[in-house]
């Protein structure tokens, strides 16, 4: 595999060993799977990965995309990731999911 182009990260909500926190209660970890699929359909060189929680519980599931670093909020459903996905592709942000 090349470097990927974009890192995304999903918020898996572990603090230590285990998932505490909000954003794997609201089901990040179900969208790991859609994500990585969308990226493949959309030929995309990107990768994702869970993290441990990134302490904004109450905006949460939170997702960010590296190297850009844009934070979003609520990434809860497969139409928010598909909203921030097209805007990557089309080489801008999904403002209405950007975490201020």
């Amino acid at each position: 595999m090349k470097k990927p182009d974009y890192h995304i990260l999903m918020c898996a909500s572990f603090r230590g060993l285990e998932a505490k926190g909000k954003c794997i209660k609201k089901e990040s970890m179900q969208l790991i799977n859609y994500i990585e699929e969308e990226l493949q359909d959309r030929g995309l060189n990107a990768m994702v990965s869970s993290t441990g929680c990134l302490k904004l519980c109450e905006e949460g599931p939170i997702m960010v995309v590296y190297p850009r670093g844009d934070w979003y909020k609520n990434v809860s459903d497969e139409s928010t990731v598909d909203e921030i996905l097209d805007a990557l592709e089309e080489g801008t942000v999904a403002k209405a999911h950007l975490l201020a």
